[in-house]
């Protein structure tokens, strides 16, 4: 059931479209999508921003940056020098990055459909994508300061 469902309304395609909006307009950066089949791993300390997603279709959206990558996108959000990114603000930006990413991706889901606050954190081990299950979809996107993911994950389709 989650495959069908959830990629009747999204693909790779949804989630690069929201991604690339954000990136290139808001922040003038471009992070550009790995092969399908690319595997993610992040240190410890890579930075997390989610959104929950409740209604006609219910999941979870995670944005996990590397750290370099985070701190340059915040860098660019706040026009300061790299340097002078603290982490209360990189946590900021990883909560207006999901936020952000996660609105576009909910454009293209069922309705009624409503956003949670997005909530971020550094995480404090290291992860890696496992081959994607039938209820989420990751996309891989580089860019020179490091890597980021975005999953999708469905919890339950109602339509």
């Amino acid at each position: 059931m989650g495959e069908k469902n959830m990629r009747a309304q999204l693909d790779a395609q949804c989630v690069i479209e929201a991604n690339s909006g954000f990136w290139e307009q808001m922040l003038g950066m471009t992070l550009d999508p790995a092969p399908r089949s690319a595997e993610f791993m992040a240190a410890a300390g890579h930075l997390l921003g989610t959104v929950d997603l409740t209604g006609a279709w219910i999941g979870r959206i995670e944005v996990r940056m590397a750290e370099a990558l985070a701190y340059e996108a915040t860098a660019a959000m706040l026009m300061q020098p790299v340097g002078d990114v603290i982490e209360a603000d990189a946590l900021d930006a990883a909560k207006e990055i999901a936020n952000m990413v996660a609105g576009g991706i909910k454009s293209s889901l069922p309705r009624p459909c409503s956003m949670t606050v997005p909530e971020s954190a550094v995480t404090g081990r290291t992860f890696s994508s496992r081959p994607m299950a039938e209820d989420s979809l990751d996309v891989v996107f580089r860019h020179a300061a490091g890597e980021m993911l975005v999953r999708v994950c469905e919890q339950e389709c109602c339509q």
